[in-house]
């Protein structure tokens, strides 16, 4: 009978240990974890702090009892293990509730120890009232601080997943927030631009955003260290700035937890996760491991990354079962495709943004789209501003999408065309679903790739913002709205305006000597004029995305 030890619950061990049941009948099963709860929704702790998720209970989604009556795993909680012997394939357990050590041997073993939320050594930051948010014991540390100091003013640093989903929850209970971000932008897997409508959209709702902010120190108010309530906190901020706040959370990332792997001598990767190979077999052919402990592949590039997102984790466990007990499955790669609600927003992303395209030194090129989620003649559509960036031989690299409905929809579609190796060409071909109600006839899909095709195939030669502030004394940038647009939406400084539909009988007016850049709302109208000059011997480029990419680049 073999003998399976896992270390550590939630996404990746729990999924590993239910579908090894599945497996086998015979095998016996013994999960450790430290904590009090085995499986449960993280995800959905902002939430339940937030007051969407009600029902406390509803985030526990398997208990050590329902996991031995379902499974017949064996469950202990709140038992920390603390040492591997590889020689003598045994774990080194304590019990944590009467501090009792015992050896626990097996034949294979699966690490799951996730990754812990980063706490650096800024003075006072193991103050009373400050948090970070893992697992159900820090939120509810959080909810009883929110009961008991009732803090008017709460202070969120980090503008990742964690940090807008708890300023948002926060900013649900009637406090006044501080978001602190150190970069220029939050939410880092899209581009600056992108984040930009995400930065307006946070102000709109009165949340004090600082970008290029972040925390220096810590200092308790009205109280002494060794207190253990909070009255209060003066946070000094690296701007030289002082904020005094009731309640502090931080969500500057996560760093794997590889202390077990490290002290047994396992290999640890560059990025300093536990290194894997596709099967989830660390350098001890006896021992896997899963989850936000674990360098994975990035799918474009090859590179290790660290990707601690709930859906991969899953996927790990299911696969280092299945190899723990006799199959051959190999783990596909991480594409780090994901979603975030900020209010009524949505932004997705999957693949690499133009950072890290940069950085990598890939040529590349960008289409902006802006279509409505369905059709605009049936009520409740609203635009999908789309970013998909792609090779010049027309390989998606990665995209990015922010709009009210419909976005998880166009990146689950184009994370699919990546995994499957389709091109930007075969986007223009995708027979998705329409109704007037859900989609259009062309759907945002189908326009990214008719844009980016027609640039591939030289029909309309593309440009991009930062051309189009630059504007060498050789360009012109020609807007071809309508004239009340401009008065209402705004315009490009130093752009001749012709409207489309006048362009024909006005082609005079324009200086053939220069290089046109055209610009119109959100690049259709603009595609039409470029593809009518262009015929009249005019050297021509259209702003992709229009003036409202334009906007969103240079928002402040």
């Amino acid at each position: 009978m073999k003998r399976i030890l896992i270390v550590g619950g939630v996404a990746g061990g729990a999924s590993a240990a239910a579908r090894a049941r599945r497996l086998s009948e015979t095998a016996e099963i013994v999960m450790f974890e430290r904590g009090e709860f085995v499986s449960f929704a993280n995800c959905g702790l902002p939430y339940h702090i937030g007051g969407d998720i009600q029902d406390r209970s509803a985030l526990l989604l398997q208990t050590p009892q329902s996991f031995k009556r379902r499974f017949n795993v064996d469950v202990r909680v709140f038992h920390d293990v603390i040492d591997i012997d590889k020689v003598g394939k045994t774990l080194l357990v304590r019990n944590l509730l009467t501090g009792d050590e015992r050896r626990e041997s097996y034949d294979q073993l699966l690490l799951s120890p996730g990754a812990a939320p980063i706490r650096p050594p800024f003075p006072g930051i193991d103050s009373p009232g400050v948090h970070t948010l893992r697992n159900i014991a820090d939120m509810d540390r959080i909810l009883a601080a929110l009961q008991r100091d009732d803090p008017h003013h709460v202070t969120v640093v980090g503008g990742g997943f964690i940090g807008l989903e708890m300023m948002e929850a926060l900013h649900q209970r009637k406090r006044d927030v501080t978001l602190l971000e150190l970069s220029d932008q939050v939410m880092a897997p899209v581009d600056r631009e992108m984040a930009n409508m995400l930065h307006a959209r946070i102000r709109e709702e009165g949340i004090d955003l600082r970008l290029r902010t972040g925390l220096a120190s810590i200092e308790i108010l009205d109280g002494q260290p060794e207190q253990t309530v909070s009255t209060g906190l003066r946070l000094t901020l690296s701007d030289g700035t002082r904020l005094d706040t009731g309640l502090l959370i931080l969500a500057i990332g996560v760093k794997p937890e590889t202390r077990l792997a490290a002290q047994a001598g396992l290999e640890l990767g560059p990025r300093g996760g536990i290194k894997v190979d596709a099967s989830m077999c660390t350098s001890d052919p006896f021992i896997y491991a899963v989850g936000d402990a674990v360098e994975e592949t990035d799918f474009v590039t090859g590179e290790s990354v660290l990707i601690p997102l709930a859906g991969p984790a899953n996927r790990q466990g299911r696969i280092a079962a299945d190899n723990m007990l006799g199959r051959s499955e190999t783990y596909k790669k991480t594409q780090g495709t994901a979603i975030c609600k900020l209010f009524d927003l949505a932004v997705g992303s999957t693949g690499l943004n133009e950072k890290r395209l940069l950085q990598l030194g890939l040529p590349f090129e960008k289409v902006y789209v802006h279509p409505g989620s369905h059709a605009g003649y049936y009520p409740g559509a609203h635009p999908v501003s789309l970013k998909l960036l792609f090779a010049p031989d027309g390989k998606i690299y990665g995209a990015q999408a922010i709009g009210k409905d419909g976005v998880d929809k166009r990146i689950d579609v184009l994370a699919v065309a990546q995994r499957a190796g389709l091109t930007v060409f075969d986007l223009q071909d995708l027979e998705l679903t329409y109704a007037p109600p859900f989609g259009s006839a062309k759907d945002v899909i189908n326009m990214a790739g008719f844009v980016a095709s027609n640039h591939l195939k030289g029909d309309t030669l593309l440009c991009h913002t930062a051309e189009v502030q630059a504007c060498h004394p050789h360009q012109q940038v020609l807007d071809v709205r309508n004239g009340p647009e401009l008065d209402q939406l705004g315009r490009i400084p130093g752009a001749l305006h012709i409207p489309l539909d006048e362009l024909r009988g006005r082609l005079n007016e324009l200086p053939r000597e220069k290089e046109l850049l055209i610009s119109c709302q959100v690049g259709l109208r603009g595609h039409v004029a470029c593809r009518l000059l262009s015929q009249h011997g005019f050297k021509v480029k259209n702003l992709s995305g229009g003036f409202k990419t334009w906007q969103m680049a240079v928002m402040a």
